[in-house]
């Protein structure tokens, strides 16, 4: 019985050692913190890095107190890099919840929107710095100079390999360092890029669910992206895509019209709305991106997709649709899994103007 008892008292006081270290070990502040301190979290950090750059500024206590408050929170990880305004002597759950708030975030920053080309991003940049356009196109020429790994360029599909950037420049708000170059821009960006491609297992999970490689799956997010309207469409897209390409249907031809606009705009041609796009443009034999009468996907993305579209492109939400169309000032599409559903679809469409 003492032998028990002694064993019972040691648990005890272990656990209660236990917890007891566990709270003194991570020293925290109390409450919402006061004043204002702006602190910058570089693109690709660990929690265990941004825990270390709000403590040296005076945010949290320690690095723990964050790094604990961080994992305890579902959107722990999800912090993303750029310039925050935020408090002095925060709790590490202070800390999180401001650094999770859109409205804590610098305001002074470049923002790159989701599906926007490689050109475009040139543009962009070049108007926020006084980097000339040019420069970044340059610099984009090697992507794997700016840090996209060699494995990214492969293809299960048969079709030849186009090394290109587009694709990896992530959409977000940056604030890049002063008297950045393009070269040094670029990169981040592509940092970026896999930091996300990590934290959703992007790569990893199209490979293993989808059975296609991961270029193919990106190449397929940027093709929803630029379909999709509204955001809750673009998972169906994308199955839309995998069900034409990798289905029964015939030729597994894609037949999307923004790939034809993509190389448009890649060769300085005016782009055109789907409804004014001839037969004879949507087949053009010269025109490598075009998704009509061949089967395939296009020789590489054409845009640079968020969050959402490599979501939709690694987890679609089931479904047997094979086609879609606009059908409301919206952007909502209707899906179809029949020549027939689809035919009524498009009289929808027609009544709203869309087509």
């Amino acid at each position: 019985m003492s032998t028990l008892l002694a064993v019972v008292l040691v648990m005890v006081l272990g656990v209660g050692g236990y917890f007891a270290w566990d709270r003194f070990s991570a020293p925290d502040y109390d409450g919402a913190g006061t004043g204002s301190v702006r602190v910058d979290i570089a693109v690709g950090s660990t929690l265990t890095e941004i825990g270390a750059a709000l403590a040296e500024a005076g945010v949290v206590r320690s690095s723990e107190a964050f790094t604990r408050a961080a994992q305890r929170n579902p959107q722990g990880h999800s912090i993303q890099a750029g310039s925050f305004n935020l408090r002095e002597k925060m709790s590490g759950e202070a800390a999180v919840m401001l650094l999770l708030d859109p409205a804590a975030r610098a305001r002074d920053g470049v923002t790159i929107e989701e599906g926007k080309t490689a050109n475009q991003v040139y543009a962009t940049l070049a108007k926020a710095t006084t980097v000339p356009e040019g420069d970044f196109a340059a610099a984009s020429k090697d992507p794997v100079a700016l840090g996209v790994p060699e494995s990214w360029f492969q293809r299960d599909d048969g079709q030849k390999v186009t090394r290109s950037i587009e694709g990896f420049l992530f959409p977000d708000t940056y604030e890049f360092k002063k008297g950045a170059t393009a070269r040094e821009m670029l990169s981040e960006m592509v940092e970026h890029f896999l930091a996300v491609d990590r934290e959703l297992s992007f790569s990893r999970r199209v490979r293993a669910e989808r059975e296609i490689s991961p270029y193919e799956a990106l190449t397929i997010a940027s093709l929803a992206e630029a379909e999709a309207g509204v955001p809750e469409d673009i998972g169906k897209i994308a199955r839309v895509a995998y069900n034409r390409l990798y289905g029964d249907f015939p030729c597994g031809c894609l037949e999307f019209d923004v790939g034809i606009n993509y190389y448009y705009q890649l060769t300085g041609r005016p782009t055109k709305p789907s409804g004014k796009m001839s037969r004879e443009e949507q087949r053009d034999p010269k025109n490598p991106y075009r998704l009509h009468g061949k089967p395939g996907l296009t020789p590489t993305p054409i845009n640079n997709p968020g969050r959402a579209a490599l979501r939709g492109a690694m987890d679609p939400p089931e479904g047997d649709w094979l086609f879609f169309v606009a059908i409301d000032d919206k952007g909502h599409s209707a899906f179809a899994t029949t020549d027939a559903e689809h035919e009524l679809n498009k009289k929808k469409a027609r009544k709203a103007g869309k087509i």
